[in-house]
């Protein structure tokens, strides 16, 4: 087998705002928390209904977007990679858990404001995600956010 790939593709609406900080060495990183709801017929044809809740992050210049123009309940579209993270808690002992990384993303609707000229629907400009150690931001072809 060639290779390895690691790609997700979620959307779904933001459980709370993001949560933006910085790391000591002043990169931004962004906490963004995810529901993605599935639906379907069960075999007795009543409706059924699911909800995965995803944590996520975004670095650099994507985590200071998603953090200026996101808000709780806004629909999104987020493509990125699974990460695990793995850590001792404080009785020593061994905890993990996965998260997705955003690369890129894209605004899903117009509520910001409610009116036509606030955008959305569209595309965002593609944002690559910043992480120690990863891929550097690439700048849009456009200069600024097509809203």
């Amino acid at each position: 087998m060639a290779g390895n790939l690691n790609r997700v593709f979620l959307m779904g609406n933001l459980t709370r705002d993001v949560e933006l900080r910085h790391t000591s060495g002043n990169q931004p990183v962004a906490n963004i928390g995810l529901a993605v709801n599935r639906r379907w017929r069960g075999q007795d044809g009543e409706p059924r209904e699911e909800t995965t809740f995803v944590d996520c992050e975004a670095w650099g210049r994507t985590a200071e977007v998603m953090s200026q123009y996101l808000r709780k309940g806004r629909p999104v579209f987020i493509e990125g990679r699974l990460k695990l993270d793995q850590w001792q808690d404080q009785q020593g002992g061994n905890r993990s858990k996965l998260k997705v990384v955003v690369e890129s993303f894209q605004f899903v609707d117009s509520r910001e404001g409610g009116d036509a000229s606030s955008g959305g629907g569209g595309r965002a400009p593609s944002r690559r995600a910043e992480e120690p150690g990863g891929p550097s931001y690439e700048e849009p072809a456009g200069d600024d956010i097509p809203f």
